[in-house]
């Protein structure tokens, strides 16, 4: 595929059957989980989103083999380079785990990987005595990291209003640390369902955790003999919903996704239902299917699923409808500034996206639908698929950098041809 693609729909009306990927959300989790368990641990359905993928092979390989390049620093080869390019859950999860390696890696990535804060997680890894120093510019990657922590305390206090990857890595690692881990998390909790998956992967892998208000204690313990299953894609499924919300008429079938998820993101089904979609679960998945219904739900609360933030934005705005939105301060330090992005696109069709202390309004009545528009990805995947259901009120859409979806849905693109979307290369 090249770099860019047209997206167009002639008919508004969309049916088909879609097979989504394994979450990248519990894939990471359970591939971390399956390396530290020493083989005790077996991960099933394995995401194909790159993601994961890069993960999968950081994780599977030694440090003398491929995936790794030595350091141009020091030709003696003394310690290697982890290159996990625009990877962030893999930047972070393993920004914990080498500290329980024996051996020096210096973890890095693409340029705007290091752009994205690591501080806070560094900080934390220090005072539980792990050595990590960064390589170039202070809080953001490339950071060296030496294994083998001599754990100095069991306890440490993390802000809860930060990327929940930061407590998770520490979550994933606490049953190897010698003293255990107490973790106390300061002020209110952001993403807090992404916090409970990974306790509850933890809990199927046979580690046993105590949440009292705001302490998550875990001792040192073994992992069981297990198998986490991976679950389909709650936030690839998200995509879904914005289609069959802007359909003039949709009847569509998710395979594998069921009421009862560990992913946060399966609330897109309850958001989406304010839009006049029913989620039907039965037949090993969920139908869904539109119903005419005026929208009168103004406020979206989207802490516990920023990840879902453009998507909703997005058909709100295509949808002329004026609501407001809060929960979004994690999106400025994700794969580019989602905020930002999201005002610089939306303005392509007349919508503003108004910030006023952490409250995000959209005002639709410059609102206009042009016969064909550009949007920009920022190198972030969701910024492409969150804007891609537009097709359905935007004649034509040209996308830049269409492969940026590989990040965590590689077969986006075919699976919109699959139901009837047009897809050309530019």
């Amino acid at each position: 595929m090249s770099q860019n693609i047209l997206l167009s729909k002639k008919s508004k009306t969309v049916n088909g059957e879609v097979h989504l990927t394994g979450s990248k959300s519990e894939c990471n989790r359970a591939l971390v989980i399956e390396a530290l368990s020493g083989d005790k641990v077996r991960v099933e359905n394995i995401s194909d989103a790159a993601d994961a993928v890069t993960l999968s092979k950081v994780l599977g390989l030694t440090l003398q083999t491929v995936g790794y390049e030595s350091s141009p620093i020091t030709p003696e080869l003394d310690h290697k380079i982890v290159n996990i390019g625009p990877a962030g859950t893999a930047m972070r999860f393993l920004t914990a785990y080498y500290t329980l390696q024996d051996d020096e890696v210096v973890l890095t990535g693409s340029e705007r990987m290091k752009q994205r804060p690591i501080g806070i997680l560094v900080d934390a890894l220090r005072k539980l005595g792990a050595e990590i120093s960064y390589e170039e510019n202070e809080g953001y990657p490339p950071i060296r990291i030496k294994g083998n922590i001599q754990q100095a305390t069991n306890s440490i206090s993390i802000k809860g209003n930060i990327s929940s990857q930061y407590i998770t890595a520490l979550l994933l690692i606490a049953p190897k640390l010698e003293q255990g881990l107490e973790l106390h998390i300061e002020g209110d909790l952001t993403s807090r369902p992404y916090v409970e998956m990974t306790l509850a992967m933890l809990k199927q892998a046979g580690i046993e955790h105590v949440w009292n208000d705001n302490v998550i204690s875990i001792a040192h313990q073994e992992f069981k003999e297990t198998v986490l299953p991976v679950e389909p894609d709650w936030s690839a499924a998200s995509y879904w919903y914005a289609i069959a919300a802007l359909a003039e008429d949709a009847d569509l079938f998710l395979h594998g996704l069921t009421a009862y998820s560990l992913q946060g993101d399966s609330v897109i089904a309850e958001i989406m239902a304010n839009f006049g979609i029913t989620s039907q679960f039965r037949d090993g998945g969920v139908h869904l299917k539109k119903e005419a219904k005026t929208i009168t739900r103004k406020n979206f609360d989207l802490k516990k699923c920023p990840d879902l933030a453009q998507t909703v934005v997005v058909v709100c705005a295509a949808l002329g409808h004026e609501a407001t939105f809060t929960g979004l301060e994690t999106l400025k330090i994700k794969e580019t500034d989602r905020v930002k992005a999201l005002q610089n696109e939306l303005a392509k069709i007349g919508v503003k996206l108004i910030e006023d202390n952490e409250t995000y309004t959209l005002d639709c009545s410059g609102k206009f639908i042009p016969d064909r528009i550009f949007i920009n990805t920022y190198d972030d995947h969701r910024m492409a698929m969150a804007f891609a259901p537009l097709a359905l009120v935007v004649p034509e859409i040209e996308f830049e950098d269409a492969p940026v979806v590989e990040k965590s849905y590689p077969a986006f693109w075919t699976d919109l041809e699959k139901v009837g979307f047009d897809v050309k290369e530019v």
